[in-house]
């Protein structure tokens, strides 16, 4: 080991850190790092505690969100709302039963029920096995066939 390895100072912690990094905050002190050659490192920040548009990147998100307004996704078929509200008539089921039979809330069962819902084949399913109808492909509110037998 030599006489300078002892001289060293090792800083652990909180003031490791902040020992060797400084924030220049103008144009000036960023060009006396520059001149100074120190290490330099620039950081864009959008909108950093501003009440204002983050620029065109903001403009863009904003555009892809409203891509689902030109092309909205496909609505269920009204037949499939007919179908369900026949069928929990049937079984003397509320909404409010259903939707906790299949675990969701009433207010999806009465978009479905209305055709407003953008259709889910995994709520379907689960509506077709609480029912025992069909709500998928042909004869839509037939009974449902149990397993097939050999």
């Amino acid at each position: 080991m030599s006489e300078a390895d002892w001289d060293s100072v090792t800083y652990i912690g909180a003031k490791a850190n902040s020992r060797h990094t400084a924030t220049a905050r103008s144009n000036s002190e960023i060009n006396a790092a520059r001149r100074s050659g120190g290490v330099l490192s620039t950081d864009k920040k959008y909108g950093a505690g501003a009440n204002k548009a983050a620029g065109t990147d903001g403009q863009r998100l904003a555009k892809v969100d409203r891509e689902n307004e030109v092309a909205p996704p496909p609505k269920i078929d009204l037949s499939v709302g007919k179908a369900i509200s026949k069928a929990r008539g049937e079984k003397g089921l509320t909404q409010k039963d259903l939707a906790v039979k299949v675990n969701e809330k009433s207010n999806v069962i009465n978009d479905y029920e209305m055709g407003r819902a953008v259709p889910n084949q995994q709520l379907l399913g689960k509506l077709e096995r609480t029912l025992g109808i069909k709500l998928r492909g042909k004869d839509i509110g037939a009974p449902l066939g149990g397993p097939k037998k050999k």
